[in-house]
């Protein structure tokens, strides 16, 4: 077996860092969950590592940047994937200037409304999951992504990048929205307005129950 190393170890899910054929290489294996039945567990596991090896593919379908899907071993519960050697979008803001957030958002916002429009939601649109290489914007971690065209969760997916941006972005963060919009909106079309009422609504939601009114 080849060598691998631990990248990071979350709830959902362990990366680590190998070659795969001679290819730098992501493996991606969903953990147990010790307090679900072991059949339901392996059932549930099996099916979420099937579905976000399709929504890769079906993101580099679209025109979205995202990881090539190398194998996909479902009794392991694992996704071998190429490794995408770049900059995290969370790591790259501190050093760009105004002019060059405003286009970088308004390219995610770009993707995310092929996504959109293609009936997939990320489902954790953040700025960690968002990697620059190349000069492109490449999306990782469909972990929590769907099949779906459902307004409540493309209102989620935009509500979420605004929540990531005010929180960890917060000097940049009404110029990079405005922009993720901007280009949002250029591929989604009169499709988009729906979709940011729907958000807003989300937003607050939110601020009500923060409230505990």
């Amino acid at each position: 077996m080849e060598k691998r190393a631990l990248i990071k170890k979350g709830a959902e899910a362990e990366l680590y860092g190998g070659e795969w054929l001679g290819y730098d290489a992501i493996f991606k294996r969903r953990v147990s969950k010790g307090y679900r039945n072991p059949d339901l567990d392996s059932m549930i596991r099996s099916s979420r590592t099937s579905l976000e090896s399709k929504l890769l593919g079906e993101a580099k379908r679209l025109g979205v940047p995202a990881p090539v899907v190398y194998f996909v071993d479902r009794q392991s519960h694992e996704i071998v994937m190429s490794r995408i050697q770049g900059v995290p979008v969370k790591n790259a803001l501190a050093g760009m200037s105004g002019g060059s957030i405003g286009a970088l958002f308004e390219r995610i916002g770009e993707q995310v409304g092929r996504l959109h429009a293609g009936g997939v939601v990320h489902g954790d649109l953040t700025t960690s999951n968002m990697i620059i290489c190349g000069g492109d914007v490449f999306f990782i971690d469909f972990g929590l992504g769907e099949y779906t065209r459902e307004l409540e969760a493309r209102g989620v997916d935009i509500h979420l990048m605004r929540r990531t941006l005010e929180s960890s972005h917060h000097s940049c963060a009404k110029a990079a929205y405005d922009a993720f919009i901007k280009g949002y909106c250029r591929t989604m079309g009169s499709a988009a307005a729906e979709v940011l009422a729907r958000a807003a609504e989300v937003r607050r939601r939110g601020r009500y129950v923060e409230g505990g009114r």
